[in-house]
This record gives C-alpha cells, sequence and structure tokens, in this order.
C-alpha cells in the first residue's frame, strides 16, 4: 500500500493495439473478461495545462481484486500516452489508486510537490496522472471513487471471479 495515495487498485498498460493486447491477456495470462469501450469520454481533459480531446480506446479486466486497464490512443492528440509511446515503450505505464476523498488526497499531493501530467473528468468522476514518474511504469495515477465507478469497477471485478471463458471480450460496461 501506498503511504501517500492508498492501496494499488490498477495497473495500467499503455498499447499500440489493443485488441492484441487483450487477446494476449485472455490467451495467454487467462485473465478476462475485458470490458471494452472504443471511445472513453471525456470533459474538460487537461495535458500539462492544454486542453484537448483524445480518442482513448479502453479495456478493463480483473485478476483477482487487481484491476488490469490496456489503453490505445487512436489520435495524435498530446497526453502522457503519446509520450510513453513517443519514447519507444509499450506496456506498464502506470499504477492507480481510488480514493474516495480524492480532493483531499489531490491536495496533499500537490503540497508533497507532485506535478500534474494530465487530469479530466468523465461520467464515472475524475481522474488525475501525476508527472512524477521514476521508472517506467510508475506514473501515479488517481481516480474518484465515485458510485459510478465503484459500481462499474465492482462489476468488472465480480465478472471475473468465476470466469469459464465464454464471452472473452464484452462491449459495454458490467450492469
Amino acid at each position: 500500500m501506498s503511504r501517500l495515495f492508498g492501496p494499488i487498485r490498477q495497473m495500467g498498460y499503455v498499447v499500440r493495439d489493443i485488441e492484441s493486447a487483450m487477446r494476449h491477456w485472455i490467451d495467454v495470462c487467462g485473465v478476462g473478461p475485458f470490458f471494452y469501450v472504443d471511445r472513453l469520454p471525456l470533459i474538460n481533459f487537461q495535458y500539462q495545462g492544454q486542453s484537448g480531446d483524445p480518442h482513448l480506446s479502453i479495456a478493463l479486466a480483473n485478476s483477482g481484486d487487481v484491476q488490469v486497464e490496456l489503453i490505445q490512443q487512436k489520435d495524435d492528440t498530446p497526453t502522457m500516452y503519446q509520450d510513453f509511446l513517443g519514447r519507444g515503450l509499450e506496456g506498464l505505464q502506470h499504477w492507480s489508486s481510488w480514493p474516495e476523498d480524492f480532493e483531499g488526497y489531490y491536495e496533499t499531493a500537490l503540497k508533497a510537490g507532485y506535478k500534474v501530467g494530465q487530469e479530466a473528468d468523465s461520467p464515472r468522476g475524475r481522474f488525475v496522472y501525476f508527472l512524477n514518474e521514476g521508472h517506467p511504469g510508475t506514473v501515479i495515477e488517481m481516480a474518484a471513487l465515485t458510485p459510478e465507478r465503484r459500481r462499474i469497477f465492482d462489476g468488472v471485478r465480480e465478472a471475473a471471479v468465476n470466469w469459464d471463458g465464454t464471452e472473452p471480450i464484452r462491449r459495454e460496461w458490467p450492469g
């Protein structure tokens, strides 16, 4: 557990081909089912203080209590994902915590010297990525644990518990 951000809830992988990445996690790793959204709706996306509207495809699955997130950006809007890929990297880009007191943790992080790399709101709630990466895979994301996010993330986790391999890719959030 992070003493600043709470428990690690998610590992986020930035990939160039989300369909191929899902197949790998399903067929090779045995993780699923994945809940896939082609374009994540974002509100007021900011990358280093600049507005944008990136086309982000995401897929979520769980292995136990840890969520696996796959992210493919399908345009060239400046983002931390583009930065990551532009450095020749692909794979684990961030880990995420989901505090209920998002604003409190956000302010504490800023006071501790963390710098915002990108942030936005969504129908599920706010999220932020901090720039304080020590090495690839250590970007810290925080996502507000709103009732809507909790409902979706609980559904993703519950779907994985006794998953028998059927319907490995689902094109809508659990309901």
